[in-house]
């Protein structure tokens, strides 16, 4: 597949860092030697993470379609990402899910270089299926949602697949509802330092009798938690905290120290 002399162009502007003409380009560079250079997957792909940062979206958004439709795996991830946030281009959600679709289609073993690019898409694959996306051919499918879910957690590790598996296993969200089941899959995440399995495995703990430490876990998660997540986990640990005593709050603030630091509660 050819690029467009445009998109040609465009890259031979990210990649020398200055925007020279093609008839300029022609005379400092061998021809052979930039068709190369241009034509690569990899540095296509290297190109249009350059342009990305520089805030030329469009000019990455060509660069990373050029690149994933010549085997570039990370293009596509990318390429699906800027369609799942609306990031330089119209949200599509649905364009999006095939991307991450033909992502995991690849078979890529454990610890390889692109093991990042299929977990994440599984994450995201199994995120669609599970409340399907209106106007499409993608249904609500739980069940297989966690399928995907669980390839990512059990293959790949994927500490969002295994809080996500652990948050189904709560609700009985296509699968058997199953505290001990929600309990060990919410642990492994909390373990990677997920602030949504800590909160929640430290609310599950905490309901169950062990104030001290599910009221560390929570409090712990709190301090590490992203913006999206905090409101949630903040109402958990403040409604926790009122009902502890005054003693178990202090032991508790004190576990919470060791497990930021730590990482995990003993």
């Amino acid at each position: 597949m050819s690029m467009s002399e445009w998109t040609r162009k465009v890259l031979v502007c990210v990649a020398f860092g200055s925007c020279l003409s093609a008839a300029q380009s022609s005379y400092a560079l061998d021809p052979n030697t930039m068709r190369e250079r241009e034509t690569s997957p990899w540095a296509v792909f290297r190109n249009g993470f350059f342009a990305y940062k520089q805030g030329h979206k469009q000019e990455a958004v060509e660069a990373y379609r050029y690149a994933a439709e010549n085997g570039q795996l990370g293009a596509r991830w990318k390429l699906a990402r800027m369609y799942a946030e609306g990031d330089g281009i119209r949200r599509d959600d649905y364009e999006a899910f095939k991307a991450f679709n033909e992502i995991v289609q690849q078979d890529v073993e454990p610890g390889s270089l692109d093991e990042t690019y299929v977990s994440d898409a599984l994450v995201a694959v199994a995120g669609y299926l599970r409340k399907g996306i209106p106007g499409t051919p993608v249904k609500a499918n739980p069940v297989a949602a966690q399928d995907y879910y669980m390839r990512a957690a059990a293959t790949y590790r994927n500490p969002n697949a295994q809080y996500e598996i652990g948050r189904m296993f709560l609700s009985g969200e296509g699968v058997k509802a199953s505290v001990k089941q929600a309990g060990r899959w919410l642990q492994l995440a909390a373990e990677k330092g997920h602030a949504g399995a800590q909160a929640t495995l430290g609310n599950l703990l905490f309901q169950s009798g062990k104030v001290v430490k599910g009221l560390a876990m929570m409090t712990a998660a709190l301090e590490r938690a992203p913006a999206g997540d905090q409101v949630w986990i903040r109402e958990l640990q403040e409604e926790a905290f009122s009902l502890a005593g005054e003693s178990d709050r202090r032991t508790a603030i004190a576990l919470a120290e060791d497990i930021l630091q730590k990482g995990t509660a003993e």
